[in-house]
């Protein structure tokens, strides 16, 4: 298990925010609820307002469940958006929702933002910072419990 603290995201947000910045996004969907502290900090990074949610659920703490649960909807009157979620684990979740977008809005430009890519993922996102091979413990999950 990896523990990953507040100044890792720090330091590995701002590396994101630098790659994302020549793709110009108009927008941000936060996959919840792994992607929401990620979301608002490439927010503020990039100085965008329109920060939209959906939520997926793939987890039941660390075991997998067969089928994803999808809740919500957002609403796009942009041409470029960035999807942000904590990793690609199985990809699973990413692979769905790129899809789900796609074929919902085909005049948006989609990509995918991700702190943690791990290469047995089936989905890579467009921009990501690590290679994770084990359990991530990030701050968000343990430090205010």
């Amino acid at each position: 298990m990896v523990d990953y603290k507040y100044k890792n995201f720090k330091d590995d947000t701002k590396k994101l925010i630098a790659m994302v910045k020549k793709f110009e996004p108009e927008s941000i969907l936060a996959i919840a609820r792994g992607g929401y502290t990620l979301s608002h900090a490439m927010a503020e990074g990039l100085n965008i307002r329109d920060v939209q949610s959906m939520r997926t659920e793939l987890y039941d703490n660390d075991e997998k469940r067969d089928k994803i649960s999808f809740f919500g909807e957002c609403d796009f009157q942009v041409k470029r958006v960035l999807v942000v979620d904590d990793i690609a684990d199985s990809g699973d979740t990413l692979k769905f929702m790129m899809e789900y977008l796609e074929a919902k809005f085909p005049d948006v430009t989609f990509r995918s933002a991700t702190l943690f890519y791990k290469k047995t993922s089936c989905y890579k996102p467009h921009f990501w910072v690590n290679e994770a091979t084990d359990w991530i413990d990030f701050f968000w999950e343990k430090d205010f419990k």
